[in-house]
């Protein structure tokens, strides 16, 4: 059997509650009331007595007429008697009032019911109109500080994150979509032009192999970096005791060729007491991109320094390079998903297209630097170069050492040398 829709609502079961509850008070109080009064107003039974009339005679003589026989009692026997008819009387009417009690508890309780449930209306409206593409609708449910008004502000923060996250969906989606359009049009056009004729020149056919292979391993790169700034976005990561010093010692090897090829100068400053908590793996990619940005902008034979340290609470990562450097219009959107601060270089300062570029290093770089309660910094002069600093909550803080509310705004290097 299926009830009606209105039956099956909790203001229906709250209005019933509500009502239960009252006329099982109620019963309760009246049922002690009644048993206390009738152990008190205990009637007696009345006694039965013959009256009988007499009269005198002419001769003065008492004479009895016959009898009539009444009941007769104490007055307090009566009184007992006539206070037990009152309280049967009371049960009787107590009876009706509880039947009328119980339907005005109906209706009050249906109206109590539907006035706290009035919030919870309101949110269900907003939920309901909130789109799988719009989620700026908010609550903003006003009132006292309780249960429903906490509840409201949870959904309001829950929509906020929602859509911070979808927002950043959709612009990691459009921008994916604009940087992969690139390179697939170059593989579809060398595919079209060249490789699907089979009269194609061996030395024509090879380049546009070798155009291919680089479009393809650019958007593998691409997916990698996409892959890895998803990640970073979950909270599944294995936290532990980090080495700073260690993981930018590792790094400095793997980049050792590289700078060799370009002739670069690496020099370490590594302070081996610096430690943080969090993901290794994450952290090691974070130097990783720092010192591929480096590498890669710095200018042939010059200086490119790696250093480690610790300041006011915070464990710091630096690497300087002197490269083109960056406009101060630049510093804040730098690390911003595919930004490219190269297109307004000049050509001699800007990436082939066979280096390591996709335009989300820097971007997952302060990802890894933010879900680890730290930030990144850039100190950068246009002309001269750029260092890069990751600062981290220090791990290995000393009784006498506090870490100040925000890392420190100073270039841990200090000024470059004239």
């Amino acid at each position: 059997m299926k009830f009606p829709a209105w039956r099956q609502t909790i203001r229906f079961r709250l209005t019933l509650t509500y009502s239960a509850v009252l006329i099982a008070l109620s019963a309760l109080l009246l049922g002690g009331v009644y048993l206390a009064l009738e152990q008190i107003f205990d009637p007696k039974p009345l006694n039965q007595i013959e009256v009988k009339k007499y009269y005198k005679d002419a001769q003065g003589e008492l004479h009895l007429k016959p009898g009539q026989v009444i009941q007769a009692a104490e007055l307090s026997s009566v009184q007992s008697a006539v206070n037990y008819q009152t309280l049967q009387s009371l049960r009787d009417y107590s009876a009706a009032g509880m039947a009328g009690l119980f339907l005005v508890s109906l209706g009050t309780g249906w109206w109590l019911s539907g006035r706290a449930l009035r919030p919870v209306r309101r949110i269900t409206a907003t939920a309901q109109e909130i789109s799988a593409t719009d989620l700026s609708r908010r609550i903003a449910l006003d009132g006292p500080r309780d249960e429903l008004r906490n509840l409201a502000d949870t959904v309001d923060d829950m929509l906020d994150r929602l859509e911070s996250a979808f927002v950043a969906q959709r612009q990691l989606v459009d921008d994916a979509s604009h940087e992969l359009r690139n390179p697939l049009a170059v593989i579809q056009a060398n595919v079209d032009a060249v490789l699907a004729h089979d009269d194609t020149p061996p030395e024509d056919r090879a380049q546009a192999t070798a155009i291919v292979s680089r479009a393809i391993e650019r958007m593998t790169r691409l997916v990698e970096d996409l892959l890895a700034s998803a990640r970073r976005s979950s909270p599944a990561f294995v936290d532990a005791d980090v080495n700073l010093g260690a993981i930018a010692g590792e790094a400095a090897e793997e980049y050792e060729l590289l700078a060799a090829d370009r002739e670069l100068h690496v020099v370490l400053r590594l302070d081996p007491g610096p430690t943080t908590v969090g993901d290794a793996s994450a952290l090691r990619r974070a130097v990783d991109n720092l010192l591929s940005n480096a590498v890669r902008l710095a200018r042939g034979g010059s200086e490119l320094v790696l250093a480690v340290g610790s300041r006011d609470g915070w464990a710091w990562i630096a690497v300087r390079d002197e490269g083109p450097g960056i406009a101060a219009d630049d510093a804040d959107r730098v690390f911003d998903r595919f930004f490219r601060a190269g297109q307004r270089q000049a050509p001699a300062t800007v990436p082939s297209s066979g280096e390591r570029r996709t335009g989300l290093g820097l971007a997952i770089v302060r990802q890894i630097a933010e879900s680890h309660g730290g930030t990144v910094a850039l100190h950068s002069e246009l002309g001269v170069g750029s260092t890069f600093v990751l600062w981290l909550p220090e791990r290995s803080l000393t009784s006498t050492t506090r870490r100040s509310p925000a890392p420190p705004e100073q270039d841990p290097l200090g000024p470059r040398p004239s």
